[in-house]
């Protein structure tokens, strides 16, 4: 790890960040009925993590900034924006004018640090994800930047797939790098997160899970995201 790019950083702090959170992806919601997905799983939601795909950085395409708007309309949850799109910096403004709380990049672009500036200018939480693939060095020279680092536990662009557990390893190695730093990052991880594979991620120092299918395709989305977080951290409940 380049220790300097860790101990330049402005924004060290000395409290771990341990807030528990569940994160039910909307991807994985019935988009006829939006708002009322939400409104069911409100209650056991610590924030809406919202899958923008632009079907060129990954295959699929899905939604934009109006949704969002009309989402802020509906809630007053914190709204997690992951743009898995080519060129983040033409949507940032338009994601922060619909209500858009933070918005995560994507490393594998290239240099993020620009669109960082550009996403604190607009007030928004500065989010990096990394793919299941990619090495946990490409991350740490910006860790000191941000709000949030996000892991991809499957390989972008489809809801349903199974959890790859070897992205644990990375997640384990950036808690430690976090702890040891006292940085006030949030840990996040998304993909295959459910009952079964939310304890091992928490295990290795999420402090946020993201869900879709085990939420929303549940019978009880908001009882679904209990049991997420019940299995996750049996003494947070």
């Amino acid at each position: 790890m380049n220790g300097c790019a860790v101990e330049a950083t402005k924004r060290e702090s000395t409290v771990r960040v341990t807030s528990v959170k569940i994160a039910p992806s909307i991807l994985s919601a019935d988009f006829s009925e939006l708002a009322a997905e939400v409104d069911r799983v409100t209650a056991e939601a610590d924030l809406l993590h919202v899958d923008v795909m632009d079907g060129h950085f990954v295959p699929v395409l899905t939604i934009g900034p109006p949704v969002v708007k009309s989402l802020r309309k509906r809630t007053e949850l914190y709204l997690d924006c992951h743009l898995m799109v080519d060129n983040p910096g033409v949507l940032l403004d338009d994601f922060a004018a619909a209500g858009a709380d933070g918005c995560t990049i994507h490393v594998e672009l290239g240099d993020p640090r620009p669109l960082f500036e550009r996403m604190r200018a607009l007030g928004l939480r500065v989010g990096l994800s990394l793919n299941p693939e990619t090495p946990l060095d490409a991350v740490l020279p910006f860790i000191g930047d941000i709000d949030v680092l996000l892991f991809m536990s499957v390989h972008p662009g489809f809801g349903g797939q199974a959890f790859i557990p070897e992205v644990l390893d990375k997640l384990a190695e950036a808690r430690r790098i976090v702890d040891e730093h006292h940085l006030s990052v949030e840990l996040e991880i998304d993909g295959g997160i459910h009952v079964e594979t939310a304890p091992a991620a928490a295990a290795a120092g999420a402090d946020i899970l993201v869900a879709g299918s085990a939420i929303f395709r549940s019978d009880d989305p908001a009882a679904a995201a209990r049991r997420i977080r019940e299995a996750a951290w049996p003494t947070s409940s």
